[in-house]
């Protein structure tokens, strides 16, 4: 397919608003569907993953090619809410074009000004496309007021509804009287855009006061492709109103792949061309029981064929080409080749995930990764029976394959697999996903990684001594501890003078001790920022040995520890959160509320953004409660920042459940 001839368009916006019925309708009208008896079968045949089926709402971003009036024609159908941002991400980074799909019945919600700052980011052409006008309820002049004001940009409606029918503003001669002015005032707006693109245009504008058909669509093309100018159009994906206007729009109005740039990880530009050595990007991976692997990829430059040797160039490791795939959802077309601008799937690539760049093994480059979203919500997750642990582990694998955005840790000092991501929706369904691989799980809070230190100095002895008939055990040492400052980790000094013990004996005094400090005697959790200095002690030329001086060290370390002021330690984390200015109050005051520490709170246009140092207990279920407070218009990150000492009234609490435990 000619390159000029190809449309990638990115479907996205809020939950709720039709964007899978829309493309469904778009399907159908391009005879790309079969005609279903019933409008309900024609709708779900967009959202057929069994999790969709079961909750009626789109998770996972899916790719329709159709072929249209010799154009090639890429629909991406990406999810609303906000915990899976990745997928919409992902599918806006294949896309030349946006489709958002707003609700005539409703208002803008938060992820609809997410997705026009994602796209504004990568300057990216946008139609709006106001859904549900057939309805009674339906405003689509106060929806049209609150897309201007929320996303702080220009609208002009390509048609208006009235009666049941679209008045088209550029085509219609005789507009109805009651909206005959509006109409004629849109009309002189959308001209006076399009004759702004070039020189010449401008020019004729200025001398004749019009512009031809073709020079008007020539403007209108070129100012939608720089985002000068943002249409809307009014319609039904339901009734089929609005859907031939935007197909219209696709083949006449929206971007080809031709001219669009890329950049290499090292800044290089690349420009998406036909000629030239293959590259390609996955920006999505997929895994089906039936088919396996799958990975999803958008041809920036040259071309692939069956057969061929690839190299994935972010992973040094080379990749046979098997089938390629064209995708309508779940329907599959096997190609043998591909170009630039197209998007396909390649199958059982056998090392290749979402962000990796392929290329012609002769000319490695790799492109800049996709930037997603960082899990800022976690669970601990084991499986009910001992023996699926293997399995859990392959199938967490397999899911954080599928969205980058999750992520798997194992917490080795509490013997936890904390699984991370954007929300608690989004964990609860890809849990729900592990049913695929015969494995139950069962959710638990993830433990909090305190740690242990000491306030002031101390000195005790350890003294082992056993006698078993044959050859003893003898190991003695004193030992001195005092603390380090914050971060400072661990240090041991010898300080034995006069061969009090020998040296080939010291490393297991330090190693005992440094067994002793794994499980503080306060909690049970890990001792840090301590100096320990081993200073006297006594041996025995035949009893003494390293297992009995490793003791030694460990009681001393322990008769020592009590009295040197122990305290605990918690995780501090530097969070960042972004909020509508409305909120500032509520969120600063609950920030307080959780122990946080505001560093400084400035502006970002339209929002605040608060830095804030937290404990990270304060901060588990943050992702759910900041939700819950901004109405989903709040976000936030977090990174571990340092450890600090537990206020008193905390830690006994937690010294208290420690010993439960340990009963």
């Amino acid at each position: 397919m000619q390159m000029s001839h190809i449309r990638n368009i990115v479907f996205a916006s809020q939950g709720g608003t039709g964007k899978s019925s829309l493309i469904a309708s778009l399907l159908n009208k391009m005879n790309a569907l079969a005609k279903l008896p019933r409008k309900e079968e024609l709708f779900k045949a967009c959202d057929y993953a069994p999790e969709e089926a079961d909750r009626g709402f789109t998770i996972i971003s899916k790719v329709f090619t159709v072929t249209y009036k010799e154009h090639l024609i890429n629909m991406l159908d990406t999810p609303g809410y906000p915990d899976f941002s990745g997928e919409v991400i992902g599918a806006i980074h294949a896309a030349e074009n946006v489709v958002i799909v707003a609700d005539a019945t409703g208002s803008i919600e938060v992820q609809t000004e997410r997705v026009w700052e994602w796209i504004k980011e990568k300057t990216l052409p946008c139609v709006v496309f106001v859904n549900k006008i057939d309805r009674a309820e339906a405003d689509f002049k106060k929806l049209w007021n609150e897309l201007e004001e929320k996303l702080e940009a220009e609208f002009l409606p390509l048609y208006i509804p009235h009666e049941k029918k679209l008045i088209s503003i550029l085509e219609e001669e005789s507009p109805p009287e009651s909206i005959k002015q509006e109409v004629e005032e849109i009309r002189e707006k959308i001209i006076e855009r399009a004759a702004e693109s070039t020189d010449e245009l401008t020019e004729k504008y200025l001398e004749e006061g019009s512009l031809s058909k073709e020079e008007l669509k020539q403007g209108i093309r070129e100012q939608v492709k720089n985002r000068n100018i943002n249409f809307i159009i009014p319609g039904s994906a339901w009734e089929g109103i609005g859907i031939k206007e935007l197909i219209s729009l696709f083949t006449d109005i929206f971007s080809s792949p031709e001219g669009r740039t890329m950049q290499t990880a090292e800044g290089e530009e690349i420009i998406c061309d036909e000629k030239g050595s293959f590259i390609g990007q996955v920006f999505k991976s997929t895994f089906e029981p039936h088919l396996g692997d799958m990975s999803l990829v958008r041809i920036f430059r040259g071309k692939i064929s069956s057969g061929d040797s690839i190299l994935n160039a972010s992973r040094g490791e080379t990749e046979k080409i098997g089938q390629i795939q064209q995708l309508i959802g779940k329907n599959r077309k096997e190609i043998t080749s591909a170009s630039a601008g197209e998007i396909i799937g390649l199958l059982k690539l056998k090392n290749t995930h979402t962000s990796d760049t392929l290329t012609s093994p002769d000319a490695p480059v790799v492109l800049e990764p996709i930037k997603f979203p960082t899990p800022i919500f976690s669970i601990a997750i084991r499986p009910k029976e001992r023996k699926d642990e293997e399995k859990i582990s392959y199938a967490l694998n397999k899911i954080c394959q599928e969205d980058p955005t999750l992520k798997v840790e194992i917490s080795h000092e509490f013997g936890q697999t904390i699984l991370s991501g954007l929300g608690e929706l989004q964990l609860n369904m890809n849990l729900s996903k592990l049913s695929r691989y015969g494995v139950n799980v069962v959710i638990e809070e993830p433990k909090i990684p305190y740690r242990e230190t000491i306030k002031s100095t101390a000195r005790a002895q350890g003294k082992y001594k056993k006698q078993t008939g044959g050859r003893g055990q003898y190991g003695d040492c004193w030992l001195e501890l005092s603390p380090l400052g914050r971060g400072e980790g661990f240090q041991f000094l010898n300080k034995i003078v006069g061969g009090a013990i020998p040296s080939r004996y010291i490393p297991s005094v330090e190693k005992g001790v440094r067994e002793a400090m794994n499980k503080g005697p306060l909690a049970g959790y890990p001792v840090i920022d301590i100096q320990v200095t081993c200073y006297d002690g006594s041996f025995h030329p035949v009893d003494s040995s390293d297992i009995a001086f490793q003791i030694a060290g460990s009681m001393a370390f322990k008769n020592a520890y009590p009295n040197a002021n122990p305290i605990l330690l918690e995780p501090i984390m530097k969070a960042e959160i972004k909020i509508p200015e409305e909120y500032l109050g509520d969120i600063t005051g609950d920030l307080n509320a959780r122990r946080g520490k505001i560093i400084s709170i400035d502006a970002e246009g339209r929002k605040k953004v608060v830095k804030v140092l937290a404990p990270w207990a304060e901060l588990q279920r943050y992702a759910i409660d900041l939700k819950s407070m901004t109405q989903g218009r709040g976000t936030f990150t977090m990174e571990f920042s340092h450890y600090e000492e537990v206020p008193a009234h905390i830690q006994s609490k937690i010294i208290e459940e420690a010993q439960k435990e340990k009963k």
